[in-house]
């Protein structure tokens, strides 16, 4: 981790600069020099925190959240047993530890940690959430307040496009803590994380003009590959008829897609498995919702045996504006949910909320990882590329490391905004999927037959170009094809992690260079082809009102992590072994059974789907396979990982 080295070396060469100088002057006048002085965390300060985004200081009385990390004991230890645990050459391959082992071993002491609570409460700081593994701690408190206690001042930049509020200099700690504070967070960024999900068709800022209620071309949606299509000007291949897009795939037709249909009928399908889902805040009415979505597809309801909630009260929830609000992580929570549950209806689902997008993530994370409550964590969310400080990263990798050795897999969205270079002006794939210790999952466009077989996928990147009537009433492009990107999978070289050795020898070193890269796995993601889902919106976030029941489809490497988790949950089933991190065990079988991965490859000639917007009444091409510079490719690529999978597929990986 290049940053993270170059963070915590600048630290530690303070300490030692300071070490150095007491010592000189001990030695040089025989009297006891002045105490050390602070403590510096050079990894505090994120990247985008620059004079050009300035917008002065913070006034003095805004509440910020922050967050303290303490160091693991014997990181390297831990760092070492988490890949041990985790490889299958390995002689300590799936010997794990139980939390109560990792606290032990791994964890900072109650000592310390005692002595950070002091700290904070010293300066007035609110502690909001300190988990049993005590390697982190939750609290609020004002700008100013803060500056006191970490020696900095904080100021509002633009990020994002939004106006947050970050350290403006590095923060520090006294001396007297520099070796149980590893870093902290005071980063407001952090609760611009957000959910991966998107819907076909984006909101309108207006009600569409009556000019624009007559589309170029009609294209009610299909239920099933080319079930309607239409004729359109001559595109890929000199095709002039395209299937149109999908209303959104059924969970029979996912099952079905993704060979699980025979093991789902005979009772294998993830029946005493628990895959558990994090979000931010909790829908009032989700397991309402998923009964009902569920009645209408045939699949069993969720009880109470089988659907929990560790949630907070609405009372707690915290930074709703910057998080996008409950409504806006809603639509993620039921896709999650409805998907998992879709896929995988025999396993028990463990929904975890937290009390915000930034650090209530990390707590909803610490509740399964110290009881370990799953074996198998979906998480659809994620930064914008991997610009948050290099202390925050740290704390949340400590996390990760945490489960690798205690036998969880994370599974995280890669991302729906392809190398986010647009936003960023550079490549960079988003943060946690990014993370050499948990498993990326980038997105395909899905192909499912009219009898539920799988025709084929490619890589998730949709472009699209409007349709248009002529003056002399035939139809045109507004523009060359393929039109304006829309959305695609998330992936590419990290800019922060170096190569993980499961990686060498099967991502190209052309693409790697040295460098951590994703996805690792993939599956349907794109909104055209999409998955659709039931619930009742939230219409009033104060109150968490709920409107009338509705079915919405969505799509997003929102909808492939959960899919993937689900498959994972029947294979466990099927092979009454835990695989734990994947990573290891997947880029092994791939090198050397490479076939049994379902190879993402384009299409020749390239597909496309008509598709009629409800909000403009335009009607548009939807290019598919048309990311941003990711790009599909035989093998590897930074779009699909090593493929999609088959229930097939993950039995084997959990037989090696």
């Amino acid at each position: 981790m290049r940053a993270l080295r170059r963070s915590t070396g600048s630290g530690r060469a303070a300490a030692l600069a300071a070490g150095i100088t007491c010592l000189l002057t001990i030695g040089a006048t025989g009297a006891v020099a002045a105490p050390p002085g602070p403590h510096t965390l050079a990894g505090s300060v994120p990247s985008w925190a620059t004079a050009a985004n300035d917008q002065g200081a913070a006034a003095t009385d805004t509440t910020v959240e922050g967050e303290i990390y303490l160091p693991l004991r014997n990181a390297d230890q831990a760092r070492a047993l988490a890949t041990s645990v985790s490889t299958p050459t390995s002689p300590n391959y799936r010997h794990w530890l139980s939390p109560q082992q990792w606290i032990q071993r791994f964890s900072p002491t109650q000592a310390d940690l005692n002595s950070v609570l002091a700290y904070l409460k010293a300066h007035h700081a609110t502690i909001t959430a300190v988990p049993e593994s005590r390697q982190f701690v939750v609290f609020r408190t004002t700008a100013a307040q803060a500056g006191t206690a970490f020696g900095t001042q904080l100021h509002r930049y633009v990020h994002g496009g939004r106006s947050v509020v970050a350290p403006s200099t590095a923060a520090s700690v006294p001396a007297a803590l520099a070796g149980k504070v590893a870093g902290v967070s005071l980063d407001q960024g952090r609760l611009l994380t957000h959910p991966d999900l998107v819907k076909p068709d984006a909101p309108s800022p207006a009600p569409r003009k009556a000019a624009a209620a007559t589309p170029a071309v009609q294209t009610p949606c299909s239920t099933y590959w080319n079930e309607h299509q239409v004729t359109v000007p001559p595109a890929y291949g000199g095709n002039t008829r395209y299937g149109t897009y999908i209303c959104g795939y059924q969970p029979s037709q996912l099952q079905s897609a993704y060979g699980l249909t025979t093991y789902t009928k005979h009772g294998v399908d993830g029946h005493g498995q628990t895959v558990a889902i994090i979000d931010a805040y909790a829908s009032p009415t989700m397991r309402q919702d998923a009964n009902r979505f569920s009645a209408a597809a045939g699949l069993p309801q969720l009880t109470a045996s089988t659907y929990r909630e560790i949630v907070p009260s609405p009372s707690q929830f915290t930074d709703q504006a910057l998080c996008a609000q409950p409504s806006g992580w809603q639509g993620e929570e039921t896709l999650d949910v409805e998907s998992v549950h879709g896929v995988a209806p025999g396993a028990s689902i463990l929904y975890v909320g937290g009390t915000n997008c930034g650090g209530g993530l990390d707590v909803a994370m610490a509740k399964i990882l110290d009881r370990k409550l799953a074996t198998i964590v979906s998480n659809s969310y994620g930064n914008q590329g991997e610009n948050l400080p290099a202390d925050a990263i740290a704390g949340e990798v400590n996390e990760q490391m945490q489960a690798a050795a205690e036998g969880i897999g994370l599974y995280f969205s890669s991302g729906d905004s392809g190398d986010e270079a647009a936003a960023l002006g550079y490549p960079d794939p988003d943060f946690p999927a990014s993370s050499p210790w948990v498993t990326s999952i980038g997105g395909t466009s899905l192909a499912v037959g009219r009898n539920g077989n799988y025709l084929f996928e490619t890589g998730w990147g949709s472009s699209r170009q409007q349709i248009v009537t002529t003056s002399t009433g035939g139809l045109a492009y507004a523009g060359a094809l393929p039109g304006t990107f829309r959305f695609g999978a998330g992936g590419g070289p990290s800019l922060l992690f170096p190569e993980p050795a499961y990686q060498r020898g099967v991502v190209p070193s052309s693409l790697a260079n040295g460098h951590r890269v994703s996805p690792d796995l993939a599956a349907v993601a794109d909104p055209y082809t999409g998955y659709q889902i039931g619930y009742r919106p939230i219409v009033d976030d104060a109150t968490l009102q709920t409107g009338d029941y509705i079915n919405e489809t969505y799509g997003g490497t929102s909808l492939a992590s959960p899919v993937v988790a689900a498959q994972m949950a029947i294979a466990q089933q099927l092979t009454h072994r835990t695989l734990g991190f994947a990573n290891p065990t997947i880029y092994l079988t791939d090198r050397y059974a490479p076939s049994l991965f379902r190879d993402v490859l384009p299409q020749n000639p390239r597909q496309a789907l008509a598709f009629t917007s409800e909000t403009t009444g335009s009607s548009y091409l939807i290019s598919l396979d048309t990311d941003t510079s990711l790009t599909t490719k035989r093998g590897y690529d930074d779009v699909t990982g090593v493929g999609s999978l088959s229930l097939n597929v993950a039995a084997t990986l959990l037989r090696r």
